[in-house]
């Protein structure tokens, strides 16, 4: 398995939001504003970074999932000599949400399996590396505690990210968006979270074309996943793992974010 999904097409609303009070470049604001994290400018765009790690997991045909009005990320790329990876796009001509933005990269995949994670997140490798040992698909589970420890996540934070429920061996049963404290509490320990980080098959593009939009209005993938297993008989493995996650979701991220890749080699 070599090919990874990178979505990439998201509005970026709490992004644009201004803060005045940080001291970002120019062009981190100029990005800022735009919403378009995955070219957030660090030494390199952010979603290098990204794409860095799948490839030291692996990884050698990487599909980025943008919007139409994306044409400085194809510049970027067609600008590089890379020697590890090789990038194709998708287009996701209006943001409907992850699910569909995953049914954006349909010719991409073809029949093969793949992984799609999310632009604005930088992995491990170990945690690619654990997808691409599956024999199936599944999910990473990142252990509440360790994300808060290791990452620029906060405590409070955790609470927007979904919960994962398993059975007793393993395989996913549950996905809790935005959980609360209250449900927390009665989660069993440890408590781990997903971070859109997944390994697929095709069957996934029927799902996400069942599936209907959620209370945000949105297609959301985790949705499509619990379809696949209600309706279509898959299993998604969960690989639990005490990682750190980098979360590029405001613009009070992007100075903690700077600091912890600011040594950082990128061979693409």
């Amino acid at each position: 398995m070599d090919k990874a999904v990178i979505l990439a097409r998201g509005l970026g609303k709490r992004m644009r939001e201004c803060n005045s009070s940080l001291n970002l470049t120019q062009a981190q604001v100029l990005v800022a504003e735009s919403g378009f994290k995955a070219m957030m400018p660090f030494k390199r765009p952010f979603v290098d970074y990204v794409i860095n790690e799948l490839a030291d997991a692996g990884y050698c045909r990487i599909c980025l999932v943008i919007g139409p009005e994306h044409n400085n990320i194809r510049e970027y790329y067609q600008s590089l000599k890379c020697r590890r990876i090789s990038i194709e796009f998708a287009i996701q001509e209006k943001p409907l949400g992850t699910a569909d933005a995953v049914v954006a990269a349909e010719d991409f995949v073809g029949d093969d399996t793949f992984i799609v994670i999310n632009a604005d997140n930088h992995y491990p490798a170990e945690a690619l590396q654990a997808l691409k040992k599956l024999d199936g698909p599944g999910l990473i589970g990142f252990e509440r505690d360790s994300l808060i420890a290791g990452s620029n996540i906060e405590k409070e934070r955790i609470l927007r990210f979904a919960v994962i429920q398993t059975d007793n061996e393993g395989f996913l049963t549950n996905i809790i968006e935005k959980p609360g404290e209250k449900i927390l509490v009665s989660v069993p320990k440890p408590v781990c979270v997903s971070m859109n980080c997944w390994r697929m098959n095709p069957t996934i593009f029927k799902a996400c074309r069942a599936i209907s939009p959620s209370v945000r209005g949105e297609l959301e993938l985790p949705d499509a996943v619990l379809y696949c297993i209600k309706f279509l008989g898959e299993k998604y493995r969960t690989v639990f793992i005490k990682a750190a996650v980098l979360d590029l979701t405001s613009r009070s991220d992007i100075g903690p974010i700077a600091g912890r890749l600011a040594n950082k080699k990128i061979s693409l």
